[in-house]
């Protein structure tokens, strides 16, 4: 979109750009997506975000399209493939996690839905802080300590708090678009998501 006022920090890039204007911060109440969206998040530690979105892409085919019932299946032969695989980032323990958060993922999938338990943390309201200049922006927060906290206890790795926080972000359960950004705009006028209906 030509002429939008956006987030400072995805402009210049096609694909950032695309990112930020139809995906960033647009609530996800898909539990598949949803765990997508962490996995790719994981990867994301120590990185920028743009390097994830260039190989999306590439880590959708390695990983079975991130397909949790299917990683749970990978072996070591596997993940020595994986390792081999220089399209995705091979950090051996980032790609064993994948498959410790894959059976995290599919126990509480199962017994709540994720998509529910994740969501319940704010019960379904969508967080807005108001974002005006780059020192508004925060790492991690309160949320993103305590739900780090609790899905480690859960099984999963490689959330810390800092992960958490970019991970709410990006599914929306936090808005923190820009207050002259034009997807505030769009998105203001939603404040919460119904989910006790998830399953």
């Amino acid at each position: 979109m030509q002429n939008q006022k956006r987030c400072f920090w995805c402009e210049g890039d096609a694909r950032y750009e695309e990112y930020h204007d139809n995906h960033w911060g647009r609530p996800i109440i898909d539990s598949q997506k949803l765990f997508e969206c962490l996995i790719l998040e994981t990867f994301q530690s120590g990185l920028s975000w743009i390097t994830i979105l260039k190989k999306k892409n590439h880590f959708l085919d390695a990983f079975d399209q991130l397909n949790p019932h299917q990683i749970v299946q990978y072996d070591q032969q596997k993940v020595e493939e994986l390792l081999g695989n220089s399209k995705i980032i091979r950090h051996k323990q980032k790609i064993q996690s994948v498959i410790s958060n894959a059976k995290a993922f599919i126990l509480l999938d199962e017994k709540i839905g994720f998509s529910k338990y994740l969501w319940g943390f704010t019960d379904g309201t969508i967080i807005k802080k108001k974002i005006v200049s780059k020192n508004d922006l925060i790492t991690e927060s309160e949320l993103s300590q305590r739900i780090s906290k609790e899905m480690k206890q859960l099984g999963f790795s490689f959330i810390g708090p800092t992960t958490i926080y970019s991970f709410i972000q990006a599914v929306g359960i936090v808005n923190d678009h820009f207050e002259d950004c034009f997807c505030q705009k769009e998105l203001c006028e939603i404040s919460e998501v119904d989910f006790k209906e998830m399953k």
